[in-house]
């Protein structure tokens, strides 16, 4: 039966900015959105002759029915194209964590978009899958292109940008998970006071300055998670040489820039002492790839 492996690669937000409220109850978003090395693993098997979506994972806690996300854009897939699903099988091999604010989820949905796609000879262009994924997940359409961009609108807005510079990066997943809804609903956009510098992110990183972008890292969501932690592990991370550090999406997790490997090297023995998510990892360009 015709397979594809894919690298489904976590994302992180350099910056995070709500700009208000929208009409339709969203938040209306700005933020810099970057690819990372951390990968889940993805099988995508097409023509087991049964003509049903079956997902499997190596978690058992994992939802494995309709209320996954890679069966939600498997299904989804099947239905906008008209092609006859004549039975997919989908194995996800998590490697980030989960409920984490990495896009975990979004990224598998996305390469299973990608991997169908494939199979199934659909042609459809990386902008036609972008708008198919936007009706999955807000953070799909930037799964599928992978690389640095700027997200808008709900965040599925996706304008690609230049190249960050690439670095080690050091991620620390905190020992508790948080609800997107329940950060989103602890926010009062009039209560913002401190907006990131995204203009200035972008043109540091047109400029390739590191410490540029790492000097404007910033999330207006840390606050909302009522979590001090979050700002312990951020402080740790800038103590131990990373250049900037800042939480990622709806958190938990937190994540630093390094200028140099052996910093990043050090600071990810120390902190894996204290957190066991820790992981050593790197600023990537590529999104989900086969």
């Amino acid at each position: 039966m015709p397979r594809v492996l894919l690298d489904a690669r976590a994302k992180v937000n350099i910056t995070f900015d709500i700009l208000g409220k929208r009409p339709d109850g969203y938040h209306e978003l700005l933020m810099i959105m970057q690819t990372i090395a951390l990968c889940d693993r993805i099988s995508v098997e097409s023509s087991t002759g049964d003509g049903m979506i079956r997902v499997a994972s190596d978690l058992p806690y994992l939802p494995a029915d309709e209320s996954n996300i890679a069966f939600k854009a498997a299904a989804l897939f099947f239905k906008k194209t008209g092609i006859e699903n004549d039975g997919v099988f989908v194995r996800l091999n998590k490697k980030i964590p989960v409920a984490a604010g990495l896009a975990g989820g979004s990224a598998d949905a996305a390469a299973v978009l990608r991997g169908l796609n494939c199979l199934y000879r659909a042609g459809l262009s990386k902008e036609e899958l972008q708008k198919l994924g936007s009706g999955v997940g807000s953070d799909v359409p930037f799964c599928i292109a992978g690389g640095t961009a700027l997200a808008t609108g709900r965040g599925e807005v996706v304008k690609p940008l230049p190249p960050m510079p690439q670095c080690p990066v050091v991620l620390v997943k905190p020992p508790f998970s948080l609800s997107t809804a329940k950060v989103y609903q602890n926010v009062v956009c009039e209560n913002i006071r401190i907006h990131p510098d995204t203009e200035g992110a972008v043109r540091a990183i047109r400029e390739k300055s590191l410490a540029g972008v790492a000097r404007r890292m910033y999330n207006v969501l840390e606050d909302a998670t009522g979590s001090r932690l979050i700002g312990e592990i951020k402080a740790e991370l800038l103590d131990a040489g990373a250049e900037g550090a800042v939480m990622s999406g709806s958190g938990p997790s937190v994540f630093g820039l390094f200028s140099n490997v052996c910093r990043a090297e050090t600071a990810y023995a120390r902190l894996k002492k204290q957190y066991r998510d820790t992981f050593l990892t790197k600023i990537s360009n590529d999104g989900d790839s086969l």
